[in-house]
């Protein structure tokens, strides 16, 4: 089992940046593919980035894509993601999320959530 505990967001304005960080606590890190995900008022929760045990794949949502990126340090059981160009769309609640083994794109699929950090971006 693993605990999921995210920092690093705030208000920021837009064309800004952010670096989230999610720290992981309990049994081998190393063996979890991390993801990020993200919900906004009344909307659903949607796949931000994800990345394998080894940090040597990564995977974005579209509306992401060249703006965030998503890394793991094994030796600090953390993973990030670094958020550039930040539009107001991108205000939501962000989570990081692990499962066991292999990357995954549904929130289904991990077993394991932080309480979130919320990041707000004004116009």
């Amino acid at each position: 089992q693993v605990q999921l505990v995210e920092s690093g967001g705030g208000l920021v304005q837009a064309g800004g940046s952010l670096r989230l960080s999610c720290a992981a606590s309990g049994r081998a890190f190393s063996s979890y593919a991390m993801g990020w995900f993200r919900q906004a008022p009344g909307e659903e929760r949607e796949f931000v980035a994800a990345i394998t045990i080894s940090g040597d794949i990564t995977n974005y949502a579209d509306s992401v894509k060249g703006r965030f990126t998503i890394s793991r340090d094994n030796a600090k059981n953390t993973v990030y993601l670094q958020m550039n160009s930040l539009k107001p769309e991108d205000t939501a609640l962000y989570y990081c999320a692990a499962r066991s083994y292999y990357m995954a794109y549904r929130d289904s699929a991990y077993n394991y959530w932080g309480q979130g950090t919320q990041v707000t971006v004004s116009s």
